[in-house]
Protein backbone atom coordinates (compact mmCIF):
# COMPACT_ATOMS: atom_id res chain seq x y z
CA UNK A 1 0.00 0.00 0.00
CA UNK A 2 2.63 2.74 0.69
CA UNK A 3 4.67 1.59 -2.13
CA UNK A 4 1.19 2.62 -4.43
CA UNK A 5 1.17 6.32 -2.46
CA UNK A 6 5.13 6.59 -3.07
CA UNK A 7 4.64 5.51 -6.81
CA UNK A 8 1.63 7.85 -7.28
CA UNK A 9 2.75 11.16 -5.15
CA UNK A 10 6.22 10.69 -7.22
CA UNK A 11 4.06 10.66 -10.40
CA UNK A 12 2.00 13.93 -9.18
CA UNK A 13 5.36 15.74 -9.01
CA UNK A 14 6.01 15.24 -12.07
CA UNK A 15 2.89 16.36 -13.35
CA UNK A 16 3.40 19.57 -11.82
CA UNK A 17 6.84 20.01 -12.97
CA UNK A 18 5.13 19.70 -16.35
CA UNK A 19 1.96 21.67 -15.70
CA UNK A 20 4.95 24.76 -14.60
CA UNK A 21 6.65 24.10 -17.88
CA UNK A 22 3.79 24.84 -19.26
CA UNK A 23 2.64 27.69 -17.82
CA UNK A 24 5.98 28.98 -18.00
CA UNK A 25 6.21 28.71 -22.10
CA UNK A 26 2.41 30.64 -22.17
CA UNK A 27 3.37 32.83 -20.12
CA UNK A 28 6.68 34.08 -21.69
CA UNK A 29 5.02 33.04 -25.94
CA UNK A 30 5.77 36.72 -26.72
CA UNK A 31 9.06 37.58 -25.33
CA UNK A 32 11.81 38.38 -27.60
CA UNK A 33 13.79 35.71 -28.48
CA UNK A 34 11.93 33.07 -25.99
CA UNK A 35 12.33 29.26 -26.59
CA UNK A 36 10.07 27.07 -25.16
CA UNK A 37 11.17 24.34 -22.83
CA UNK A 38 10.05 20.31 -22.62
CA UNK A 39 10.37 18.47 -19.70
CA UNK A 40 11.36 14.73 -20.08
CA UNK A 41 10.75 12.26 -17.79
CA UNK A 42 11.92 8.79 -16.38
CA UNK A 43 10.90 5.89 -14.77
CA UNK A 44 12.07 5.32 -11.44
CA UNK A 45 13.46 1.49 -10.17
CA UNK A 46 12.09 -1.20 -11.12
CA UNK A 47 11.44 -3.98 -8.59
CA UNK A 48 11.21 -8.00 -10.22
CA UNK A 49 8.53 -9.49 -8.19
CA UNK A 50 8.65 -12.63 -10.76
CA UNK A 51 12.19 -13.13 -12.66
CA UNK A 52 12.08 -13.83 -16.17
CA UNK A 53 12.26 -17.45 -16.62
CA UNK A 54 10.89 -18.67 -13.57
CA UNK A 55 8.18 -21.25 -13.27
CA UNK A 56 4.52 -20.07 -13.37
CA UNK A 57 3.57 -24.10 -12.51
CA UNK A 58 4.83 -27.03 -13.22
CA UNK A 59 4.97 -27.38 -17.17
CA UNK A 60 5.58 -23.37 -17.93
CA UNK A 61 7.58 -20.80 -17.37
CA UNK A 62 7.42 -16.95 -16.84
CA UNK A 63 9.40 -15.75 -20.27
CA UNK A 64 9.45 -11.97 -19.14
CA UNK A 65 9.24 -11.61 -15.42
CA UNK A 66 6.63 -9.44 -13.34
CA UNK A 67 8.60 -5.77 -12.82
CA UNK A 68 6.30 -3.59 -10.53
CA UNK A 69 7.73 0.22 -10.74
CA UNK A 70 8.28 2.81 -8.14
CA UNK A 71 7.08 6.17 -10.20
CA UNK A 72 8.64 8.71 -12.23
CA UNK A 73 10.57 11.43 -12.07
CA UNK A 74 11.64 14.63 -14.06
CA UNK A 75 15.14 14.38 -15.51
CA UNK A 76 15.91 17.49 -17.51
CA UNK A 77 14.35 20.55 -19.47
CA UNK A 78 14.49 20.34 -23.29
CA UNK A 79 14.90 23.77 -25.31
CA UNK A 80 13.39 23.81 -28.10
CA UNK A 81 15.34 25.76 -30.61
CA UNK A 82 12.58 25.94 -33.57
CA UNK A 83 12.50 29.05 -35.54
CA UNK A 84 9.80 32.06 -33.97
CA UNK A 85 8.08 34.07 -35.83
CA UNK A 86 9.25 37.26 -37.10
CA UNK A 87 8.31 41.02 -36.67
CA UNK A 88 8.72 43.96 -38.08
CA UNK A 89 9.86 47.20 -36.01
CA UNK A 90 11.01 50.93 -36.80
CA UNK A 91 14.23 50.12 -35.11
CA UNK A 92 16.86 49.80 -37.96
CA UNK A 93 19.07 47.85 -34.96
CA UNK A 94 16.31 45.26 -34.48
CA UNK A 95 17.93 41.76 -36.09
CA UNK A 96 16.24 38.35 -36.15
CA UNK A 97 18.31 35.19 -36.69
CA UNK A 98 17.20 32.82 -39.70
CA UNK A 99 18.50 29.63 -39.16
CA UNK A 100 21.10 28.57 -36.40
CA UNK A 101 23.20 30.77 -34.41
CA UNK A 102 23.35 33.06 -31.23
CA UNK A 103 24.10 36.45 -31.15
CA UNK A 104 27.34 37.11 -28.32
CA UNK A 105 27.01 39.61 -25.25
CA UNK A 106 29.21 40.85 -23.23
CA UNK A 107 27.87 41.23 -19.03
CA UNK A 108 29.19 44.12 -16.70
CA UNK A 109 31.22 40.94 -15.29
CA UNK A 110 33.05 39.99 -18.63
CA UNK A 111 31.60 36.92 -19.03
CA UNK A 112 29.91 36.21 -22.48
CA UNK A 113 26.05 35.17 -22.66
CA UNK A 114 23.93 34.08 -25.62
CA UNK A 115 20.74 35.40 -26.76
CA UNK A 116 18.28 34.83 -29.68
CA UNK A 117 16.98 38.39 -28.89
CA UNK A 118 18.04 41.02 -31.37
CA UNK A 119 16.75 43.79 -29.69
CA UNK A 120 19.26 46.32 -29.98
CA UNK A 121 19.88 50.01 -30.00
CA UNK A 122 22.80 52.15 -29.23
CA UNK A 123 24.33 53.43 -25.83
CA UNK A 124 25.07 56.91 -24.71
CA UNK A 125 28.55 56.11 -25.87
CA UNK A 126 27.22 54.73 -29.58
CA UNK A 127 27.84 50.95 -28.85
CA UNK A 128 26.04 48.81 -29.80
CA UNK A 129 23.68 47.12 -26.80
CA UNK A 130 21.07 45.08 -26.08
CA UNK A 131 17.99 46.10 -23.95
CA UNK A 132 20.24 45.33 -20.46
CA UNK A 133 22.82 47.44 -21.64
CA UNK A 134 25.23 44.39 -22.35
CA UNK A 135 27.56 44.71 -25.50
CA UNK A 136 27.13 42.93 -28.66
CA UNK A 137 30.23 41.12 -28.68
CA UNK A 138 32.65 41.83 -30.56
CA UNK A 139 31.91 45.19 -29.70
CA UNK A 140 30.83 47.65 -32.68
CA UNK A 141 30.70 50.98 -32.45
CA UNK A 142 28.63 54.04 -34.49
CA UNK A 143 29.70 57.40 -33.78
CA UNK A 144 27.99 60.22 -32.75
CA UNK A 145 27.90 62.22 -35.93
CA UNK A 146 26.05 58.92 -38.00
CA UNK A 147 23.17 59.98 -39.81
CA UNK A 148 21.98 56.59 -41.13
CA UNK A 149 23.07 53.24 -40.25
CA UNK A 150 22.18 49.95 -41.85
CA UNK A 151 22.92 46.04 -40.96
CA UNK A 152 23.83 43.72 -44.17
CA UNK A 153 22.67 40.34 -44.28
CA UNK A 154 25.57 38.56 -43.91
CA UNK A 155 26.18 41.20 -40.68
CA UNK A 156 27.76 44.03 -42.09
CA UNK A 157 27.41 47.08 -39.70
CA UNK A 158 27.93 50.45 -42.15
CA UNK A 159 26.96 53.88 -41.04
CA UNK A 160 27.34 57.11 -43.70
CA UNK A 161 27.96 60.88 -41.80
CA UNK A 162 26.41 64.14 -42.61
CA UNK A 163 28.41 65.69 -45.54
CA UNK A 164 29.18 62.23 -47.12
CA UNK A 165 28.51 60.28 -49.34
CA UNK A 166 30.19 56.58 -48.78
CA UNK A 167 29.27 54.49 -46.10
CA UNK A 168 31.83 53.24 -43.70
CA UNK A 169 31.88 49.68 -42.08
CA UNK A 170 31.57 49.97 -38.13
CA UNK A 171 31.95 46.23 -37.91
CA UNK A 172 30.64 42.73 -38.51
CA UNK A 173 27.83 41.27 -36.09
CA UNK A 174 29.20 37.59 -35.72
CA UNK A 175 26.83 34.87 -34.47
CA UNK A 176 28.00 32.01 -32.50
CA UNK A 177 26.75 28.42 -33.49
CA UNK A 178 26.72 26.83 -30.19
CA UNK A 179 27.19 27.95 -26.74
CA UNK A 180 30.21 27.32 -25.08
CA UNK A 181 30.48 26.60 -21.61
Amino acid sequence: MIRALFSAASGMNAQQTNVENIANNIANANTTGFKARRAQFQDLLYQNMIQPGAAASQQSIVPTGLQLGLGTRAVSNEVIFTQGDFSETDNPLDLVIQGNGFFQIQRPSGDLAYTKAGSFHLSNTGQLVDPNGNLLDPPITIPANAVSTTIAPDGTVSYTTSGSVASQQAGQIQLSESIRS
